[in-house]
């Protein structure tokens, strides 16, 4: 049966009060309203019910059986509301929800999340992979991981890492053309993500002012992850952030041929809404990322 939207809703919990202490006095020191407003909400009740709930006495009131009856659905009613509103807020407590870049999950928090739900092993993180900026006014995003300049407005950023980036390629494919010596020996082999703006950045840094970016063709990933992938493959050189593939570089299997490595201005922050500080969850995830990030690298 669907409730109609003109029922008294506020009358039926005065009623509620009302019918468990008999006393309409009590009612409002409970409900923090005057024994004439408590009478008034009474009184749009049985209006609308049709049937007087309370029998008037001197210094009592008594329930009538309609009133009874009423009140007595109301408390099983409440209750009910009650159990369902905590077993919301209980859940919505247990679960942080994280919007992160790929790369990012893949490449760090994937590897050390471990640590913080062993710190906090009431709370369970669910991750929402996406390269777009999550909008938290329409999600139920708790925290976000992000790349830029850190200016959102109304949101709280603290910056945790620095997202440089340079060239990467597979030894073999270098091999293939007796090696890179010289950024435009780059440029002798697929690139892959040509269209990436990282690439022009990069190659103005290192003093290569032609190049034939614009006129390549070929495969854009858009997510640091598969384009590490493809490197390693022997498929191209990936322009990537060295720091989430260190240990591919250092083992050998990907070699970042020249030490210049660039950065644009855009750097990982975390991100939540400066109204949910506060929020249990999300200071135990901010604290920890603090402890992980202690400066800005």
């Amino acid at each position: 049966m669907k409730l109609s939207r003109n029922v008294p809703l506020n009358a039926m919990r005065v009623l509620e009060s009302a019918a468990r202490h008999l006393s309409f006095t009590k009612a409002g020191e409970e409900l923090g309203m005057t024994q004439t407003a408590v009478s008034y909400q009474i009184k749009l009740l049985e209006d609308f019910v049709g049937a007087p709930l309370f029998l008037r006495k001197p210094r009592q009131v008594a329930l009538t059986q309609t009133g009874e009856l009423l009140a007595g659905r109301a408390t099983q009613a409440f209750g009910i509301l009650a159990t369902a509103v905590e077993e919301a807020r209980n859940r919505t407590a247990d679960v942080l929800i994280i919007s992160c870049t790929t790369t990012f999950a893949h490449q760090w928090l994937a590897k050390r999340l471990g640590v913080f739900q062993a710190r906090h092993p009431k709370i369970s993180v669910q991750l929402a992979l996406s390269n777009e900026i999550v909008d938290f006014s329409r999600t139920n995003v708790d925290i976000g991981i992000r790349w830029g300049r850190g200016d959102w407005p109304g949101l709280i950023g603290r910056r945790i890492m620095r997202l440089d980036f340079a060239p990467v390629v597979s030894p073999k494919l270098a091999e293939t053309i007796g090696g890179l010596k010289h950024p435009t020996d780059i440029l002798k082999l697929p690139i892959i993500s040509p269209n990436d703006r990282w690439w022009k950045h990069w190659f103005a840094k290192a003093g290569v002012t032609e190049t034939d970016l614009d006129s390549r063709t070929g495969s854009d990933f858009g997510i640091q992850n598969l384009e590490a992938q493809a490197a390693l493959a022997g498929h191209g050189v990936a322009i990537i952030n060295p720091v989430h593939f260190a240990e591919e570089i250092t083992s050998g299997r990907l070699l970042q041929p020249f030490d210049l490595v660039c950065n644009d201005g855009h750097d990982y922050w975390i991100v939540y809404q400066e109204g949910r500080r506060k929020v249990a969850k999300i200071k135990a995830f901010s604290e920890w990322m603090e402890e992980e990030f202690p400066t800005e690298t």
